[in-house]
């Protein structure tokens, strides 16, 4: 069947040139001048893809999109969009635009993108406005968590894995350096699971002192050690059914990794101090950001718990293998900064975008998430200026130390710590040192001011 393009573009003679272009590539092309002509041209149907320019005499590419998920046509669509504009083509992407393309147009990249879009097979398109539009085939379900997918070749990879991976039962270990959104992608492997109605437990390895991981994992009943006042269920029986994720699962001590393994190969467990084993039926999502093979070498980490969680490796790319996202990440996380925050900034001048494309990221999505939030929070205009960016993203001189954080000071208290998370890179041990305050005094904080 013949894959037909509907090009949306007012420059006629640019229209019929890439008309022309796609015609001899073997695609049927119609052409539409304005936004109600491609309405027109959309609703009598056949059209594989939409091919459409920013700005349109009528009304503008962004319109267009919002009618086509009112109306369900459900056909992909590439926006075509000037440099200057390609905040405009992120917000399109975030309205449903499969992807952008720069004006001029590179025929090859075009013809790239094109053929990327078509290969992901789109639902039939609905015709009343009444339904809403179908799930394209190997997009996620429709209600979504809270993320934007990137677009650079590392993360549509990535996302391909995870579609892979989460319909089967396997266990999935989880490897990536921190801040590159580990847990966000187990709760994306269980959500397009076969146990998506079932729990999702987490638990941070890191966190359980080694005295009590038996009771974390198993539970406890009254009276097995002091302190025992109640029952417990553990997070084994808490996940039954469903999903469990363990976080920094290197940072298990030995003797916990023994019982861990006992776990999953019998799938029984036994509340300590109890003589009742109960059966479990979960599926077992891991994360680390360490070497896990070094540690087996080293003798920390048992090679016969490493086989037994890594049935399928997923890595994380780096924020900086991933530079032709930074756009898009940053305007989302501009979105959800607003509406934490209650600001109405517009987005980002010409030199933020530069240097936040220039840099590094050693924190990779939570320092970008936390640099955003905070420079929203300061941010004065409706553009977050350089002055608004932490100093090590601009490269600008250090700024002096600061005070220990006053927990006397309730009104600057939420400030200071966006400020040290974002200094920190999202590294709540180091920014709980850089305010002067515990770890487990930092968890209570972030609870309260519902900081993730």
């Amino acid at each position: 069947m013949e894959e037909r393009i509907l090009i949306v573009d007012d420059d006629i003679t640019f229209a019929l040139m890439l008309r022309t272009w796609l015609s001899k590539r073997g695609f049927g092309v119609g052409t539409a001048s304005s936004v109600a002509a491609a309405r027109t041209a959309l609703e009598a149907g056949g059209f594989s893809l939409v091919l459409s320019d920013m700005r349109l005499p009528d009304e503008d590419g962004i319109a267009l999109l919002q009618w086509m998920a009112g109306a369900g046509v459900a056909a992909p669509v590439i926006v075509m969009t000037s440099y200057a504009e390609i905040q405009n083509a992120v917000r399109c992407m975030k309205l449903g635009a499969r992807d952008y393309v720069a004006k001029p147009v590179n025929p090859d990249e075009l013809l790239k993108k094109i053929r990327e879009a078509l290969d992901v097979p789109a639902a039939p398109a609905a015709k009343s406005a009444s339904k809403p539009a179908p799930r394209a085939a190997g997009s996620f379900s429709e209600q979504p968590l809270n993320y934007i997918e990137g677009r650079s070749d590392a993360a549509r990879q990535l996302y391909e894995h995870i579609r892979l991976v989460a319909p089967t039962n396997m266990s999935v270990l989880v490897n990536g350096a921190s801040g590159t959104g580990k847990e966000h992608v187990a709760q994306l492997i269980h959500r397009e699971s076969k146990r998506a109605g079932k729990p999702f437990v987490a638990v941070d390895c890191g966190a359980i002192p080694r005295d009590l991981a038996a009771s974390e994992f198993f539970g406890h009943v009254k009276g097995a050690f002091t302190g025992a006042l109640a029952d417990k269920t553990g997070a084994f029986e808490a996940a039954d059914g469903g999903t469990l994720f363990l976080d920094e699962v290197g940072n298990l001590g030995y003797e916990t990794q023994v019982q861990l393994l006992r776990a999953l190969q019998e799938r029984r467990i036994r509340p300590v101090g109890s003589n009742r084993e109960i059966p479990v039926d979960i599926r077992l999502v891991a994360a680390t950001n360490e070497d896990l093979e070094a540690a087996i070498a080293r003798g920390t980490f048992r090679a016969d718990l490493y086989h037994r969680i890594n049935s399928f490796t997923l890595r994380m790319p780096c924020l900086r293998q991933m530079r032709g996202d930074i756009p898009l990440f940053a305007d989302f996380f501009l979105d959800q900064a607003n509406r934490e925050l209650d600001k109405r900034i517009v987005g980002f001048d010409a030199a933020v975008a530069a240097a936040l494309a220039a840099y590094d990221w050693p924190g990779n999505l939570r320092q970008l998430k936390n640099a955003v939030m905070s420079a929203t929070l300061l941010a004065a205009g409706e553009y977050i200026t350089c002055r608004d960016l932490p100093a090590e993203v601009t490269g600008g001189p250090a700024e002096p130390a600061e005070a220990p954080l006053s927990l006397r000071d309730p009104a600057s208290e939420e400030e200071q710590i966006r400020r040290a998370l974002a200094t920190a890179g999202g590294n709540k041990s180091q920014a709980a040192k850089l305010l002067g305050i515990d770890r487990k005094t930092l968890y209570n904080k972030l609870h309260l001011y519902g900081i993730e």
